[in-house]
């Protein structure tokens, strides 16, 4: 693993000729004295500056695939494990090499409040499963995907909880270093999260659900860095993925195979040509190819590189399917235990709480006046 590239050297009084486009020539000459420059002078020179410390063969980390589009424009995807150090580490070096247009990151509207959160509030976050918790998920996803999305939070914070480290660490550097690089975009790329989970739910059936339901809530195995890292390998993930497919292919398909052809499609959406400031509305349109990092998981890299000469429909992978009949049968069979364990929790509670309080002397003494006072046959 290469190690990260030192912050980039401050930029000199005298610029060296940065070419622009496909042949033309701009010297570019900073004095020490402020200049009076239009607003579009300046963001000629921002962009100068940017795509002089772009360089055309970046040193990048192995963890990066290489990506063009037919117009040119480059796509460097950076695989990572979301609980890694390094994968930090290599979103940092390869957004300073590259310069990008745009960052694309693996999350979606749901999940953004990751970006602002510090480490301690994510790690406290991540380790704490509530019933508020619970109920905002069931609001949002309906009962059977809430309950699948707080058995997968519970993974999470098993992982955190043995790492000791909040997971995402690889978007919150890519955020960082976005707002860093002049004229760069930061996109959302990840599908929305009730569409997955309720897709997934879908394609299941009730003893499918069951069957994940308790490998989820029995998870406990030890979980060290080398594993996290480990990940990283193509081929121990590949084999991981396998070993998932024969188990739950359809789960594969929702979680993993869709969400592929949806990242897939945000990345070539994010690769368009970049039209170059002008000084004035009558100066010609000049376009150059841009460039793109992508931060995703590294489970999704080999699927974006299958789709990503394909031609992609999403608006299949965006609807939710109507519930089946045993889908319909399994929510009301939930609902029917939570009720009724909702009832018998009240009863036991209420049964237990008269007896505390007719076991009280108070209550005894009063007992025996009324008893008392009542008039005998």
């Amino acid at each position: 693993m290469e190690g990260e590239e030192k912050q980039p050297p401050q930029e000199a009084d005298t610029e060296p000729v940065v070419t622009v486009g496909a042949s033309e020539v701009v010297p570019r000459v900073l004095s020490g004295e402020s200049q009076n420059l239009s607003d579009a002078d300046a963001l000629t020179l921002l962009l100068e500056m940017k795509l002089r410390r772009r360089r055309e063969r970046p040193s990048l980390p192995r963890t990066v695939t290489e990506l063009v589009a037919e117009d040119g424009s480059r796509v460097y995807v950076v695989g990572t494990a979301h609980f890694s150090d390094d994968s930090r580490k290599d979103v940092v070096k390869t957004i300073r090499e590259v310069q990008p247009d745009v960052v694309v990151v693996e999350l979606c509207q749901y999940r953004v409040s990751m970006l602002k959160m510090d480490e301690g509030a994510l790690l406290r976050e991540a380790k704490e499963i509530s019933l508020e918790k619970l109920q905002q998920a069931v609001r949002q996803n309906g009962v059977m995907s809430g309950l699948m999305q707080m058995l997968l939070l519970k993974v999470s914070a098993h992982i955190t909880e043995q790492l000791g480290m909040a997971p995402g660490g690889e978007f919150r550097e890519a955020f960082k270093e976005a707002s860093k690089v002049p004229f760069c975009k930061f996109h959302l790329g990840d599908r929305p999260i009730p569409v997955t989970f309720k897709r997934a739910i879908a394609a299941l059936s009730f003893w499918q659900k069951v069957k994940l339901a308790w490998g989820l809530c029995f998870l406990s195995d030890p979980i060290s860095k080398d594993d996290v890292e480990r990940c990283k390998r193509k081929d121990l993930l590949e084999q991981m993925m396998a070993e998932m497919v024969g188990e739950f292919p359809d789960l594969h398909r929702t979680i993993v195979s869709e969400r592929d052809v949806y990242l897939t499609y945000m990345l070539r959406q994010a690769a368009r040509r970049l039209e170059l400031p002008r000084a004035s509305d009558a100066e010609p349109r000049k376009c150059v190819p841009s460039v793109v990092v992508g931060v995703v998981g590294m489970g999704h890299v080999p699927g974006i590189e299958k789709n990503w000469t394909t031609d992609l429909n999403i608006q299949e992978i965006m609807t939710v399917p109507p519930p089946s009949i045993s889908g319909r049968v399994s929510r009301l069979a939930v609902k029917a235990a939570f009720v009724g364990l909702l009832g018998y929790g009240l009863y036991w509670m209420g049964r237990r709480a008269t007896s505390l309080v007719l076991s009280l002397p108070v209550a005894q003494y009063c007992l025996q006046r009324v008893s008392s006072a009542r008039p005998h046959k």
